[in-house]
């Protein structure tokens, strides 16, 4: 097939905008990029059915004419006719696959990069608003329910529209009465039937689609804390609600398969009631010699080839049903409101820049009434080591997603090289800000393509040079196959040393001038936390650096300590002059000293 339209970006209208169109009405939108192959789809999916109809009705003028024993000259036409139709319906049926499929692959494909761009927007701060596996099952099957469309619901209805009327039209001319009762049962059959089934499935599918989010939600859950569920015996209980899931989608599917049953069964019983009026009112007309006994066959048999094309009615209905389900999941993914706006003209990253300024900074996370970080004042000059210290909910992860570009800020000013940071495209300043996070992620593959997220051309030579840097080499060198070393799931296969020593070589590796440092001790025993702290004081000497932390020892060699509390800064100065000082930081110091 090279009748080809040209596939264009997906565009998504109004997703930025909440409720802006009904999901069925953007679904089909969605079908717009693949109209042509959408619509020479339809055409062979047409000429595929005609033809059958076409070979139903040839295949019984042919057997009655030959009944007859007339010469063969008289059945060569439609001896060739029987052969056209028959090679036409199975060609064209493949076409219509193949085009069809084609078009929906397309579309989904284009779907899921805009999805996936959305998300890329919204992480991290506006993920929270969905469960990860409930997320998971929107990506992949309500996604996957889209293509329903394509492929189940409009060809189904645009074949039934154009291939009954030329039917109709065939039968009327034979004889109008047998017209008449064919198109009756074609109606019937396209919108009583198609009401019916999708009035009953629209009840079901209501709840199928949150059913199956749950189930997948559950399974996640059940598989990411399988250790603390089986160490407080909670596995029993999380299993039993993954069987409640499970047995509520079996009813759904049952009611599914039930109203399918339905459509069927009452299609099946107007193609008999089409079939046999065709027969009573061409039995009388043949009685009447107003049409020749002959083609009496095509008359009976035409109605059983042309239901073909409303069987498929109800289920097309039931699809439909599934796609609107499914389609509000996806769009309300797409209209999650993103926690950091864009500029609509970015300002180009100025050259060196390396220099963050916070001033009065005001910020609050996405639907929070109250501001996480409120009057914020720091400075992180080319090569400066800044720590910010406090309680845990002070606001200090907040400010990192701020100048991570994660979170808008609603008051004050922060630039980096000069230019304010909501002028600047996110990815830009991510290019020049890296972090580290308390939760920095291990893919499941080997060490070095972990390490080589941070740059993907580095060479070996370069990830052991990091990999010294972090105190890991002597462990990587010991290894059985070194950098090929596989990490398991997020790392497990590491300590937990072990993994922020690999973030923080990933980082190096990298090679940001900006380097944030978000409780990279957080889950460590002290001692550990504490050898760690100083390979990180090591390693980002003559880096511009700032250390989001509330563990305070360490810290004596850091340019400036600023102690927020509320989101507010309570304290900022040296190690020594805060000690000296006997406030807060000195509290929480000697606090913390007590502990080790």
């Amino acid at each position: 097939m090279t009748v080809m339209d040209p596939v264009v970006p997906l565009e998504l209208p109004g997703h930025d905008e909440p409720g802006t169109k009904a999901p069925l009405l953007r679904t089909l939108r969605l079908a717009l990029p693949a109209r042509r192959r959408l619509a020479l789809s339809i055409l062979l999916g047409a000429t595929a059915v005609a033809a059958a109809i076409g070979l139903m009705a040839t295949s019984a003028w042919l057997i009655s004419r030959a009944s007859q024993h007339p010469t063969e000259t008289v059945l060569t036409t439609a001896i060739c006719a029987v052969e056209f139709f028959g090679l036409t319906r199975g060609l064209a049926r493949y076409g219509e696959r193949l085009v069809g499929h084609d078009a929906a692959f397309r579309v989904l494909g284009d779907v899921r990069v805009t999805i996936y761009e959305r998300l890329e927007r919204l992480a991290p701060a506006g993920l929270p608003a969905f469960r990860r596996g409930d997320l998971l099952s929107r990506l992949v099957q309500d996604v996957e329910d889209l293509q329903d469309l394509m492929v189940r619901v409009i060809p189904p209805f645009a074949i039934a529209l154009v291939v009954g009327i030329a039917t109709v039209a065939l039968v009327w001319w034979l004889l109008p009465a047998a017209g008449l009762v064919l198109l009756v049962a074609l109606v019937l059959a396209a919108t009583v039937v198609p009401w019916l089934t999708g009035a009953l499935a629209r009840r079901s599918q209501a709840r199928q689609a949150a059913e199956r989010g749950a189930l997948t939600a559950a399974v996640v859950d059940l598989l990411a804390g399988v250790q603390d569920l089986t160490a407080f015996g909670g596995t029993e209980a999380q299993l039993d609600r993954i069987a409640h899931h499970d047995t509520e989608l079996t009813t759904i599917a049952a009611a599914s398969a039930r109203t399918a049953g339905i459509g069927l069964g009452l299609t099946t019983l107007l193609t008999g009631l089409a079939t046999w009026g065709a027969l009573l009112v061409g039995v009388t007309a043949v009685h009447q010699e107003r049409m020749p006994g002959v083609q009496l066959a095509v008359l009976a048999l035409v109605p059983l080839a042309a239901f073909e094309i409303v069987v498929g009615l109800p289920t097309a209905t039931e699809a439909l049903e599934r796609v609107r389900r499914s389609a509000d999941r996806v769009f309300a993914v797409l209209d999650t409101p993103v926690p950091v706006r864009e500029p609509d003209d970015p300002v180009a990253l100025p050259a060196g820049a390396d220099e963050l300024r916070v001033t009065g900074l005001r910020a609050r996370h996405p639907g929070a009434e109250s501001a996480a970080l409120d009057g914020v004042d720091l400075t992180l000059a080319p090569g400066r080591r800044v720590a910010v210290v406090g309680p845990s909910g002070s606001g200090k992860t907040t400010l990192a997603n701020v100048l991570l570009r994660f979170v808008d800020y609603e008051a004050g000013s922060v630039t980096l090289g000069g230019v304010e940071l909501d002028r600047l495209d996110g990815d830009d300043v991510r290019s020049v800000v890296g972090l580290v996070a308390d939760d920095a992620h291990l893919f499941d593959t080997t060490l070095v393509a972990n390490l080589r997220i941070g740059r993907r051309d580095a060479t070996d030579d370069e990830c052991y040079a990091v990999l010294e840097e972090v105190g890991l080499l002597e462990w990587v060198g010991a290894l059985p196959k070194g950098l090929k070393t596989r990490v398991g799931e997020d790392g497990v296969r590491l300590s937990g040393g072990q993994r922020q020593r690999v973030a923080l070589a990933r980082a190096l590796l990298a090679d940001f001038p900006v380097l944030l440092l978000d409780e990279p001790t957080a889950h460590l025993e002290p001692a550990a936390a504490a050898a760690l702290t100083a390979d990180l004081l090591d390693v980002t000497r003559h880096r511009s650096t700032l250390f989001i932390t509330h563990r305070l020892l360490g810290l004596e060699e850091v340019d400036e300590i600023v102690v927020i509390d509320a989101g507010r800064v309570v304290e900022r100065g040296t190690h020594d002059l805060l000690m000296a000082a006997d406030g807060r930081y000195a509290r929480l110091w000697w606090r913390e000293l007590e502990m080790v």
